[in-house]
């Protein structure tokens, strides 16, 4: 059931409609209900996996909590040598229980995700390096969501293990925190601290919410079918013949597909923010323009937030302050090398960091490069600063002035539109045969003579123009630190709606559905 389909809607409907009805206490039991039947009519008997997952961090975060009680109970009896050895005795065993259940949760994704990747490479070992007995060879089924929900199964259970969290002690409100239906198929990723409590109390309906609510799932249709699903056209008609495509239209598809999904999983984020809204739920934003950043980093801060978020608190910190890595910095340190002291944990930690966001996105080797490109921009940049700082003394640029950002701006676009190519492209093999294409084939003169032929008309491209614009003059009135949604509400009532029937007319005439066009499945829904 797409989040685009009709029958979502009714599905929402209906949902919304159970939930404004029911006393406050069981409004809860309502979203659950409904998450339930949304994922077992996406996901049938593999919904099986999604139990085993929450049976797992259940009972461990449950475990967690007994163990800290008892320990907060004996040690008020002990003396002070005493209860060195007993709080380390606890730790040692909250930190198995904390092992076993993420071994439960992370171990049903590596065999379920990346079951057939890892037989395969196991076959393409030399055969002096395999064991004696035969790999088995794991046909993929893909739970709805799995690298999703894993991840947010898995921080809820490190933050009851840090005293983040209380453990949730009702088996079924944990389970609506990790299938609350709006976000399981693409995040965002939630935190338990925040979102409990906004999806356990009731909340009545209110005019100005719900309004609020379908403002943001209109727009967030809005990028999806009149920007993305339009630039496919293109975009894949020119990766079809990549291979002979010329230089400039693999850039221009490069460019487009950027554009593509940037529109496509920031509006699905609008729609699923949205839909959360009607009930009086907030979800964490996913997304804060990310193509006003003057750096990579900057860039992942913006984009796929919570992502990037859950890897920089669960991975990224673990490693960095963890204790050999403290050593090995002090031991730098004291070698007379600060900045390499201080830059080594961090660089260490960061390809840990994004080797595992690379696999994240899926079971092929051309993911571990798309994190591993990302990781060396980012460490190129780390090692680099004091060197590009000194020559921007030397030559008196000013960087934070309206030239150096716009350029940064630029500098950071083009890097992750080569990101953006590798993760489009079938494999890295074919990602360099797409690089030498565009360096090796690049003619303007044949670009503007060739670019309508890939299945896009003048028409296509001018709405995509006037929906790109419209997006960018958002981004700026955001930037500038002006909350439109706000603004527009002050409007008198006529102007508002006439904003809001505009953007609805610009859905139903200009998006790309219907006789002569594709359904498009939402590429990060794949995940």
């Amino acid at each position: 059931m797409s989040y685009i389909s009709y029958q979502f809607f009714l599905f929402l409907g209906a949902v919304l409609l159970g939930y404004t009805v029911t006393p406050s206490k069981y409004k809860w039991c309502v979203l659950l209900a409904g998450s339930a039947v949304f994922y077992w009519m996406n996901s049938r008997w593999l919904t099986v996996f999604l139990l085993c997952t929450t049976t797992a961090v259940y009972a461990a975060a449950r475990m967690l909590d007994s163990m800290e009680e008892g320990f907060s109970l004996a040690k008020g009896h002990l003396e002070r040598e005493e209860k060195k050895r007993l709080k380390a005795l606890v730790a040692g065993q909250k930190r198995g229980v904390v092992i076993c259940g993420l071994a439960v949760a992370f171990g049903l994704l590596l065999w379920l995700k990346y079951g057939a990747f890892f037989a395969g490479c196991w076959q393409h070992l030399p055969h002096h390096w395999r064991l004696p007995q035969p790999p088995v060879k794991t046909r993929m089924f893909l739970p709805l969501g799995i690298s999703y929900y894993t991840l947010q199964a898995a921080g809820y259970l490190i933050d009851v293990s840090r005293g983040k969290c209380k453990a949730c002690r009702n088996f079924a409100k944990l389970a609506l925190f990790l299938t609350f239906f709006p976000q399981i198929t693409e995040g965002p990723i939630g935190r338990y601290d925040r979102l409990s409590a906004p999806l356990f109390e009731g909340h009545p309906f209110e005019y100005e919410r719900f309004t609020k609510g379908l403002q943001r799932i209109v727009f967030g249709l809005f990028k999806k079918l009149v920007i993305a699903d339009r630039v496919n056209l293109f975009v894949s008609a020119v990766f079809e013949e990549s291979g002979t495509a010329p230089g400039g239209i693999l850039l221009l598809a490069g460019i487009l597909y950027t554009l593509q999904i940037y529109a496509e999983f920031s509006g699905c984020m609008d729609l699923v923010i949205g839909c959360a809204e009607l009930f009086g739920i907030p979800l964490d934003e996913n997304f804060a323009r990310p193509f006003f950043a003057k750096s990579v980093s900057e860039f992942w801060r913006r984009w796929h937030i919570t992502l990037g978020a859950w890897f920089k608190d669960y991975v990224f910190y673990s490693i960095s302050l963890s204790k050999p890595f403290m050593r090995l910095s002090k031991f730098v340190r004291r070698r007379g090398n600060d900045f390499l002291g201080a830059v080594l944990p961090a660089a260490m930690a960061l390809f840990f960091t994004w080797l595992g966001t690379g696999f994240w996105h899926g079971a092929a080797w051309k993911y571990a490069a798309y994190g591993l490109y990302y990781y060396l921009i980012m460490l190129a940049g780390m090692l680099l600063e004091p060197l590009f700082a000194k020559v921007c003394g030397s030559l008196r640029i000013h960087r934070q002035g309206r030239a150096f950002s716009l350029f940064a701006m630029g500098r950071t676009a083009l890097a992750v539109v080569g990101g953006m190519l590798l993760f489009r492209a079938e494999s890295v093999s074919e990602w360099g045969t797409i690089l030498a294409g565009i360096f090796g084939r690049f003619s303007l003169r044949e670009t503007l003579a060739s670019v309508l032929r890939y299945d896009m008309d003048r028409k296509d491209f001018a709405v995509i123009a006037v929906g790109v614009v419209i997006l960018l003059v958002i981004g700026i009135l955001q930037e500038k630190g002006i909350h439109v949604r706000e603004a527009i509400a002050r409007r008198p009532l006529p102007v508002r709606w006439a904003l809001y029937l505009a953007l609805v007319m610009a859905v139903i005439v200009f998006g790309a559905y219907g006789r002569g066009y594709e359904a498009v499945d939402f590429i990060y829904g794949q995940f």
